[in-house]
């Protein structure tokens, strides 16, 4: 499982789709967008289109795919991606409330870990509902980061987690960046407040194991992410926060180091899929 998703290096699921989709996901996506030919579907938050190629494998004849991403330099990826498989998909660089589609232009629409960066999610759900016809699939998929679990066999372990959280949450704090940590159960009923009755739910989770001596590369890339957050920020409350998590995890690391083959280290966390059908 890649570092990304580690809560001593970032504090969401930021990287999911490059560091988490697999063949079971993206069989979940067919199964409830239900896609048939000649079909339009929208993928809000296409990052580097690995959803498009994986969807692309199915073969399914006739359907339409279109990315939006609010970053140009991902757009542009994955118009080089898709291409390089041999797909015709469509790109743009679009924010997720002011999509650039006439009403009802799509048969379905997946949004996956982007709204809990959206800082009006409302108007996002509505831009969903607006370019969806009605009776069509909504899917929006995100985690509950408020609710990231952590086992370690060392004691320092909860002490590093607790001065990880604080750290990034003063982090996101000093940016100003919108994180709503607990959005994935929230979505029925943001769903609901927006002309889209949820269908389903499923709950997707993500999870961390490491048995034994963790790799040196990988104490590195943790204090990495705290040194390089702190370097970027010009904000008092970082640094003190940065200092107690640093240290707090440099402790943690020789903990770990004198348990040997008995250290045990378990991260997880959920993610919500709600799948809505546009109301007529």
């Amino acid at each position: 499982m890649a570092r990304e998703i580690d809560a001593f290096t970032s504090p969401t699921l930021k990287h999911l789709r490059e560091s988490w989709w697999d063949d079971e996901f993206t069989e979940f996506l067919h199964e409830t967008l239900r896609p048939r030919p000649g079909n339009r579907i929208l993928d809000v938050g296409c990052g580097e289109g690995l959803a498009e190629v994986a969807i692309g494998r199915l073969h399914i004849s006739q359907v339409e795919l279109f990315g939006v991403d609010l970053v140009l330099s991902k757009v542009l990826e994955a118009r080089a991606t898709t291409a390089s498989h041999n797909q015709r998909v469509g790109f743009a660089a679009a924010d997720a409330c002011r999509l650039p589609f006439a009403n009802g232009s799509f048969d379905s629409l997946y949004c996956v870990a982007v709204l809990q960066h959206i800082g009006n999610v409302p108007a996002a759900l509505a831009e969903f509902a607006r370019v969806v016809a009605p009776n069509g699939r909504i899917i929006a998929v995100e985690p509950d980061n408020s609710a990231r679990y952590l086992f370690s066999s060392a004691a320092g372990g909860q002490q590093a987690f607790a001065r990880a959280t604080t750290f990034f949450a003063a982090v996101t704090a000093a940016r100003a960046e919108t994180t709503d940590t607990a959005i994935g159960p929230r979505l029925p009923g943001l769903f609901t407040a927006h002309g889209v009755e949820p269908v389903a739910v499923r709950v997707f989770p993500v999870s961390q194991v490491s048995l034994g001596p963790l790799p040196d590369v990988e104490w590195a890339a943790r204090r990495r992410a705290a040194e390089s957050a702190m370097a970027q920020v010009a904000s008092d409350d970082v640094w003190q926060a940065g200092a107690a998590y640093l240290t707090a995890l440099v402790e943690y690391e020789e903990e770990a180091r004198q348990a040997g083959q008995a250290f045990v280290e378990i991260q997880n966390t959920m993610l919500f899929a709600t799948v809505g059908q546009r109301t007529p």
